[in-house]
């Protein structure tokens, strides 16, 4: 990171050099698939559930902070690939699921 990305990062809370699109630039959204994107300098996953559904939430797990970006889409649920939570977008944020994919 440059002088200048740097100061952009102190500004903004982002490093405006990793082509993390905002969520305004996000295009169409596939089922099944999950986009990073963010809002400001707040990362946000945008997901298509296999229902349709397009979501918006943070892009982070509740359980350690692992990125929901990551992961992947399992029915109505989006999956952490870190440990693999399933979990529910509620109200802009991910919940946990009472289940622990083996």
């Amino acid at each position: 990171m440059g002088a200048l990305s740097a100061e952009l990062f102190d500004i903004l809370g982002y490093d405006p050099d990793d082509r993390t699109p905002q969520l305004a630039q996000v295009g169409f959204v596939p089922v099944g698939a999950i986009v990073r994107a963010r809002v400001g300098a707040q990362p946000v996953a945008v997901a298509r559930l296999t229902s349709g559904r397009l979501v918006v939430v943070d892009d982070e797990c509740p359980h350690d902070g692992g990125r929901i970006s990551d992961g992947f889409v399992d029915g109505d649920r989006l999956v952490c690939a870190r440990h693999g939570w399933e979990l529910e977008a509620r109200d802009g944020r991910c919940v946990r699921v009472c289940k622990l994919r083996e």
